[in-house]
């Protein structure tokens, strides 16, 4: 059983930046994948970025490359997603997830992670 504790968000101006981080449970971080979804009301659970894999990847939405880096810190069991830039379309809601996808194909699917952590609220607005 893994629990996941979101936190970081917040309101931030348009171009702004925000920078979320996720606190993990269990003994074997290292070998989940980790993502972070967003999603926004009568839509679906979005994918933005993941890390996964032995050799540190990672993998990207085409709309945040560029602006947001994901990082997986094994020793402190966290993830971070520094987020840069910031758009309002971009306001939602942002989940971290843990599972055991790997490659660029399967890392975007939220149906294959088995946890997630309760959210939090990210809103970009002047």
């Amino acid at each position: 059983q893994v629990q996941l504790e979101e936190s970081g968000g917040g309101l931030v101006q348009p171009g702004g930046s925000l920078r979320l981080s996720c606190v993990a449970s269990g003994r074997t971080f290292e070998s989940y994948s980790m993502a972070w979804f967003r999603q926004t009301p009568g839509k679906e659970r979005e994918f933005i970025a993941a890390a996964y894999g032995r050799g540190g990847d990672a993998n990207y939405a085409s709309s945040a490359k560029g602006r947001f880096t994901i990082s997986k810190d094994n020793l402190k069991n966290t993830v971070i997603l520094q987020m840069n830039m910031l758009k309002p379309e971009e306001t939602g809601v942002y989940y971290c997830a843990a599972g055991f996808p790997l490659g660029m194909a399967r890392v975007v699917r939220p149906d294959l992670y088995d946890y997630w952590g309760q959210g939090t609220q990210v809103t970009v607005s002047s």
